[in-house]
């Protein structure tokens, strides 16, 4: 035995010949059950959410049948009013932050379901279509608790918060390594999940401290302090000055700033637009995670893999590196090394590029909803529409989040392999020549194509400065024109061979700009007229249509007022008194008649040029065909069917 011990031990050594007495051996994870069984939390969870529903319900019913009718009430149907710009968006945000953290866990989770372990392949996807739809129900109740305006609702969404948040984190600290992927996949994918949860430990707390916001949607001031801004009478010295020429560092610093999006007091982002920033913000860390996890390890066991042996390898493809067969171990390893910098570097850049464009989205956002609610259609969508709510809008506006979020994950993964090949040419066709000092002809010797091409295109460049553009009093116009016919002539083919150039720089400048605006819905890839094709960008503006038409802050200013007379009269005047002056809003303490007669005409004229309004008036809906509505523009055949609904004949 000992003989046949001995002559193992030469075969042991010659397969680990790279092997340390040191190493550590490695590490097999095996799947780990939390003491927190998860099929026990989720039975009780799902049956205690059940439970705060009914109480919820219970609750709100007792509450409408004592005060009856209550401007701003929601009931349990109605988690969330995603029209009303003044609720408290944190505590529904973080909601829909946890369904997506949820739904990106459940992409590569071997048992979609809790309640279920070792699912068969063949019906995973069928659990998977069901979980979908398990994971919005059970977080329902937080939504309902955060928006029903009520006390009980704060307290029992504490309680079911500190419920998911305690649970959690169990297992987190029970399991921290799965042999999913990656050992710390598990852990690192429910980070967003515990922040969720942790906000909502806090929130509902301060909720409840704070009790039932009153001052909500129609009983907000933030609608009066809007229609008080659109109506403030500017300075005249501000108006008669003339706008001085911004310097080259302002307008240099205007790049930047355009980028960063500063909160404005007298404007709020609708619900859903915030929904979908956060959500996309979310989304950008789960697919980073996954495009780390996917791809680094496994660059790190192909390096660890690499012997002597691959030295044969590459000698059948008639690659030699070197005669030392360590020296070729040494410089594959660090190419390998080279290539896991270049995926981290593209992966990280595709994470900047992500963030930097939701920034610019949520700038334009604001733009654009500020443009629609002055009327500026044109500018938005490039044509004259009618701003109000139809059959396509209403699904795009239901979509509008998932869309986005599903798009940066696309956008994400598309940018980042495009970023990886741009580095792989850098680095290993650019400095790793110029650092070692080989190749380096290639960049040194220029064959005479390229020089007359460049040198055409400098000549061409110099003559129209200085020899075919003349400056007089002021103005600019065509030199020499005899020799800019002659040498338009001659440069004719020249400038054939040089186009060939644009036109590959120009597909490269088109594949690099759409591949880095691909994840955002708020801008088109196409052309504007043919902005219609491109699906995204439609989801977009039909939702900007739903948001404006029913959202519009004058309307909403207006209908509060109308409201006030119909439910407090007491509060009327005063009320009606505030908005007035709001919209006066003059230095003089003392008004004149006519004063305060154009300010209500300006008031007037907001309200019937007001898209939101304009399908409510008795005599559009008695005459008018959605389709012969210009966008909040009476015609001459609308006020003939009012005069006909008058009893009058048109003239």
């Amino acid at each position: 035995m000992n003989h046949s011990k001995a002559e193992y031990e030469p075969e042991y050594y010659y397969y680990d010949y790279n092997a340390e007495p040191t190493d550590p051996p490695k590490e097999v994870i095996l799947p780990c059950d939390p003491t927190a069984d998860d099929r026990i939390f989720h039975v009780c969870m799902l049956s205690l959410s059940l439970v705060v529903v009914l109480i919820l319900a219970v609750l709100t019913r007792k509450h409408k049948f004592c005060h009856g009718f209550a401007r701003g009430s929601s009931s349990i149907f109605s988690p969330a009013n995603f029209l009303d710009q003044t609720q408290a968006k944190g505590p529904i945000v973080a909601v829909f932050g946890l369904l997506f953290s949820k739904l990106s866990v459940l992409v590569i989770a071997p048992d979609p379901l809790p309640f279920s372990k070792d699912t068969p392949g063949n019906i995973k996807e069928y659990m998977k279509i069901l979980a979908i739809f398990y994971y919005p129900v059970l977080y329902y109740p937080l939504l309902v608790c955060c928006t029903l305006q009520h006390k009980a609702g704060y307290v029992l969404g504490t309680l079911l918060s500190f419920s998911h948040l305690a649970v959690q984190t169990w297992q987190v600290f029970d399991c921290p390594k799965t042999p999913e992927i990656y050992a710390y996949y598990a852990l690192l994918a429910s980070l967003p999940q515990l922040a969720c949860f942790a906000y909502l430990c806090v929130q509902f707390p301060v909720l409840f401290v704070r009790g039932p916001n009153a001052d909500e949607d129609l009983d907000s001031s933030y609608y009066t302090n809007y229609v008080k801004l659109l109506f403030k009478k500017r300075s005249s010295t501000a108006s008669s000055s003339a706008p001085d020429k911004p310097t080259l560092a302002e307008r240099i610093l205007e790049v930047p700033k355009s980028y960063i999006y500063i909160p404005d007091k007298v404007f709020r982002f609708p619900l859903k637009l915030a929904v979908s920033a956060f959500v996309s913000l979310v989304a950008t860390y789960h697919t980073a995670l996954l495009l780390v996890v996917l791809v680094v390890p496994t660059l790190h066991i192909v390096r660890a893999g690499i012997d002597e042996n691959i030295a044969f390898l590459l000698l059948g493809f008639g690659v030699v590196l070197s005669d030392d067969r360590k020296e070729v171990v040494e410089i594959v390893t660090f190419y390998t090394w080279l290539l896991e910098v270049c995926y981290l570097c593209a992966m990280t850049l595709s994470c900047l590029v992500s963030l930097i464009m939701l920034m610019r989205s949520m700038v334009l956002h604001r733009s654009n909803l500020r443009g629609l609610y002055k009327g500026d259609v044109y500018s938005v969508y490039n044509s004259q529409k009618t701003i109000r709510p139809s059959k396509p809008g209403i699904v795009c506006w239901m979509g509008l989040t998932g869309y986005q979020a599903a798009i940066v994950c696309v956008g994400m993964a598309v940018q980042t392999v495009v970023f990886f090949i741009c580095f792989l040419f850098l680095v290993f066709l650019i400095i790793i020549p110029i650092f070692y000092g080989r190749n380096v002809i290639l960049f040194i010797h220029l064959r005479p194509g390229w020089v007359t091409l460049t040198l055409v295109t400098v000549l061409q460049h110099v003559t129209a400065k200085f020899a075919f553009i003349k400056k007089e009093a002021g103005t600019t116009d065509l030199n020499n024109r005899g020799s800019l016919f002659l040498l338009t002539y001659l440069l004719f083919l020249v400038n054939t061979v040089v186009g060939l150039i644009v036109a590959i720089w120009r597909m490269v400048i088109t594949a690099l700009y759409n591949i880095v605006h691909l994840g955002r819905a708020d801008i088109s890839l196409l052309h504007r007229s043919a902005e219609a094709y491109d699906p995204a960008y439609r989801y977009y503006a039909h939702s900007l249509k739903v948001e404006v038409s029913q959202s519009h802050p004058v309307m909403k200013a207006f209908c509060g007022l109308l409201l006030d007379i119909m439910v407090e009269g007491g509060r009327a005047g005063q009320k009606i008194r505030d908005a007035e002056e709001g919209v006066q809003e003059i230095t003089e303490k003392k008004e004149t008649g006519r004063q305060r007669i154009r300010a209500r005409w300006q008031l007037l004229y907001t309200l019937v040029n007001n898209p939101s309004l304009l399908g409510s008036r008795k005599h559009f809906q008695t005459q008018q065909t959605p389709e012969t509505v210009p966008n909040g523009t009476p015609t001459c055949s609308s006020k003939q069917g009012g005069e006909k609904e008058a009893g009058k004949t048109p003239a």
